[in-house]
């Protein structure tokens, strides 16, 4: 039987637990397509507040919808930031800040994807919402569609969070 080389898997070793720092610049991207949402935003509150007068309040509570789905897809991308770049990458060490999030002291992968899931359940309830409230300029397919989509969203982050409530209760057992 070989032995294996300690310097050479230190190596390996390090090259494995280094190549974590390659997802930083996927979180830079996010950073950019934060500033981009902001931006989006902008313009919509502009046209908002522009057209306010000529508007139905069918049409404004589209606009405002949008303006809330815009707002809930900035905050996943914040806790995918953050949340991942503090589970995947490096401590952020915000302890004792007085701005940190109270999910961010017991993150982890599972609670991140429930947390993601959940984000993205709210995402789609909104544009499930401005689909009904648009409904009569709508197919039936359309809508039949969305509302499935949606519904596998919900099916999946209630197994998610089912599945990471069996791991923590098996972990438990095990300790």
């Amino acid at each position: 039987m070989e032995k294996t080389n300690p310097s050479r898997m230190g190596v390996m070793s390090s090259i494995l637990f280094g190549s974590r720092w390659l997802q930083v610049p996927l979180y830079l991207g996010l950073i950019v397509a934060q500033g981009v949402y902001v931006f989006h935003f902008m313009v919509e509150l502009t046209h908002l507040v522009e057209k306010v007068p000529h508007l139905a309040e069918a049409d404004i509570m589209l606009i405002v919808l949008g303006l809330i789905d815009v707002v809930m897809i900035s905050n996943l991308l914040i806790m995918v930031i953050v949340g991942g770049y503090e589970t995947f990458v490096s401590r952020l060490n915000l302890r004792g800040h007085p701005d940190e999030p109270d999910w961010l002291s017991h993150v982890n992968a599972n609670l991140l994807k429930v947390k993601l899931a959940t984000a993205i359940i709210g995402i789609s309830s909104i544009h499930l919402l401005k689909t009904f409230i648009n409904a009569q300029n709508l197919d039936h397919q359309t809508m039949m569609w969305q509302t499935i989509i949606h519904m596998a969203f919900v099916i999946s982050a209630v197994s998610i969070a089912y599945i990471d409530r069996l791991m923590v209760h098996s972990t438990a057992k095990a300790h």
